[in-house]
């Protein structure tokens, strides 16, 4: 579970404020850019498997985000889930593009997770099966299987990254 990026009442609070004087100048985006590079980084890498072009598509990420910061609402949503949405497009649109295949780089220690066991005691055919049932899944499909288990979102949160909208209408997509 990755609880570096989950905010309780008063982290939201400073986060609201941050957004709120970024928007007012753009000088003050350092510490929202500070505390989510890392995630956003590591979510585009696992999609590229190339460091160069995560950096590359992870600068333009914040890039987008700062250019559009002023057009931000809050949904009731944490402020990730909008830089999550933005770095999932960004990454869509290389892939069309560059009109090559999407890869999603797993580590051992997600591995580890899935199959609840520890790294050192894989089984090689649990592995195997795993790796084909994985490789049978959609994009999209892979994309909501990591927020949900290996960034620990909330079904909302990753029907917005995904770009769904409400049923009941509290929040629409970008």
């Amino acid at each position: 579970m990755n609880n570096a990026y989950h905010l309780d009442q008063p982290a939201i609070a400073v986060e609201r404020e941050w957004i709120s004087a970024a928007k007012k100048d753009p000088k003050c985006f350092s510490p929202i850019y500070d505390r989510y590079f890392d995630a956003i980084f590591v979510f585009i890498y696992r999609r590229t498997g190339n460091e160069d072009l995560a950096a590359d598509l992870c600068s333009a990420t914040f890039l987008k985000a700062l250019q559009y910061l002023k057009r931000y609402e809050d949904r009731g949503l944490p402020f990730a889930a909008w830089l999550y949405r933005i770095a999932s497009n960004e990454v869509n649109k290389f892939y069309r593009k560059t009109k090559k295949r999407m890869v999603f780089i797993l580590e051992e220690s997600m591995v580890g997770k899935i199959l609840n066991v520890e790294e050192d005691n894989f089984d090689e055919e649990r592995i195997t099966q795993l790796s084909y049932y994985l490789g049978t899944l959609s994009t999209t499909e892979l994309m909501m299987l990591e927020l949900r288990f290996f960034e620990s979102k909330g079904f909302k949160e990753i029907a917005y990254i995904n770009g769904y909208k409400s049923i009941k209408g509290n929040w629409r997509g970008m």
